[in-house]
């Protein structure tokens, strides 16, 4: 194994899937950022919970873009499922690699570059995100700026004007050796920005679906995907998101989804009980057009 990663995983396919629901101004901007990737994913995939007819029309804007490499993953509206959602979505990949991000956060430039880059066998990535504050979220929404093309200085400012909590994120350091020292650390494992290999996803079944509500379903995929044998790897100092604010969503089943998560670490559960093999072939939902 050398620094510059694994031959058999060196520059993998990438299936890009981006979890959103009724926010379409906040994924607009995440399909414009995903547009300036150096490194185009082979696919880009919507894993849409539910939204409206707004949020098809942001898609459809972006076909002439990405074309056949965008899909729209939608199932109805029936509470936060953010799990089968992905699900969903994971089920039409064909790369070789799944990024998970989240529709509220903008990819740098180099993002899906920089995961190819980290990638190896038996590992998944887990990137963590600079979190924006309301009023500049409402700002880049309203296309008002773009933190994209910002310079050093422009961060500074934001930095002191307290729109954002910290800019060390942003640096780019090499290696991978130090990246895998918690490998079995479940807790930095976030879904608004993970790589996995499709393989080890479908090992582990996917997201557990019986995980509903807001909360923990990324944490359960990490443990049993450590349960299984595979590592997490640091995208810390390479794969940073700018995550835009949102209000707190509903809490009310978050400690029944930990326990769960902690049920599945302490019993080395691997396979999701209801998860992506569930997921019948001919369950598929068209998502509402405009009238």
């Amino acid at each position: 194994m050398s620094e510059s990663g694994v031959t058999a995983m060196t520059m993998p396919t990438v299936s890009l899937i981006i979890t959103t629901y009724n926010r379409p101004a906040a994924l607009d901007r995440v399909l414009a950022s995903v547009a300036r990737q150096t490194s185009l994913p082979e696919q880009v995939i919507i894993a849409d919970d539910g939204s409206d007819a707004k949020t098809t029309a942001v898609v459809n804007r972006w076909r002439p873009t990405f074309g056949d490499r965008l899909l729209h993953a939608w199932q109805p509206d029936d509470g936060f499922r953010a799990g089968a959602a992905r699900n969903r979505a994971a089920r039409d990949a064909t790369g070789d690699l799944l990024v998970f991000i989240d529709g509220d956060c903008l990819l740098r430039p180099r993002l899906v570059a920089e995961h190819r880059r980290l990638a190896e066998p038996g590992c998944a990535v887990a990137g963590n995100r600079i979190l924006l504050s309301p009023l500049l979220t409402e700002r880049i929404e309203r296309g008002e700026t773009d933190p994209l093309a910002w310079q050093p200085g422009d961060w500074l400012r934001a930095l002191r004007a307290g729109d954002v909590g910290r800019l060390s994120p942003l640096l780019t350091l090499p290696g991978h050796a130090w990246r895998r020292l918690r490998g079995r650390h479940w807790l930095q494992a976030r879904t608004c920005n993970l790589a996995v290999s499709r393989t080890d996803f479908e090992r582990v079944n996917g997201f557990e679906e019986h995980i509903s509500g807001w909360g923990f379903e990324d944490l359960d995929l990490a443990i049993r995907l450590i349960n299984a044998g595979i590592r997490l790897k640091s995208g810390r100092f390479a794969t940073a998101v700018l995550h835009l604010w949102h209000r707190e969503r509903p809490r009310d089943d978050a400690e029944q989804n930990r326990q769960r998560a902690l049920a599945a670490r302490r019993n080395g559960v691997i396979a999701a009980d209801l998860g992506l093999r569930q997921r019948a072939a001919d369950d598929r939902y068209d998502p509402p057009c405009e009238r």
